[in-house]
């Protein structure tokens, strides 16, 4: 046998061999892109679950802040009818609040203001405190300052119209006039 024979012959046998494996390894390979194709379908499918959760947990808060902060348009409109209400009672004299024949009136009105700060009670309204306290921007609106010896610069020392919150949100600020040093 020559050298050209034997490197045939060589090239023969090797020809064999890679024909009996290529099935195998190609069996091989179809198994580890199926396993990498399974593994990202699986992927994919926990982040479409979670972006489910996530709208899920969405659109329940949108529900919830719904139902709590649905009157808020409502309310806004009602706070200027109690303020007037406040103005009102406010503006008796002491001398009519005396007088016999204006004590059912009075009476009446009062009893209305009572009534229109328990609705806002079990709507979750409720008043801002102002008189006394430091200024906070969140919650109170300065229109102008005060010169006062008695109080700290930034105190309210005056309450023009009453804030108020709807549950855990502003839904008017106080309009207050603040303590600054006097001149």
């Amino acid at each position: 046998m020559t050298d050209n024979d034997k490197t045939q012959a060589e090239a023969e046998d090797l020809r064999e061999e890679t024909a009996e494996a290529a099935p195998e390894i190609a069996a091989h390979d179809q198994a580890a892109r199926l396993d990498e194709e399974l593994a990202k379908t699986k992927q994919d499918v926990l982040y479409a679950h979670a972006e489910l959760q996530n709208v899920r947990r969405r659109a329940e808060k949108e529900v919830a802040d719904a139902r709590a902060y649905s009157v808020t348009s409502f309310a806004r409109d009602i706070l200027s009818v109690a303020d007037n209400l406040e103005r009102g009672l406010a503006a008796i004299p002491d001398e009519v609040r005396g007088d016999d024949r204006f004590k059912g009136l009075i009476a009446g009105l009062e009893a209305t203001g009572r009534e229109l700060n328990a609705v806002f009670q079990r709507q979750g309204i409720a008043r801002i405190a102002a008189m006394g306290l430091p200024l906070d921007p969140n919650r109170h609106q300065a229109m102008l300052e005060v010169p006062s010896a008695d109080a700290e610069p930034g105190t309210i020392v005056q309450e023009m119209q009453a804030g108020y919150t709807i549950k855990d949100r502003l839904l008017r600020p106080a309009l207050v006039g603040v303590a600054k040093k006097p001149d």
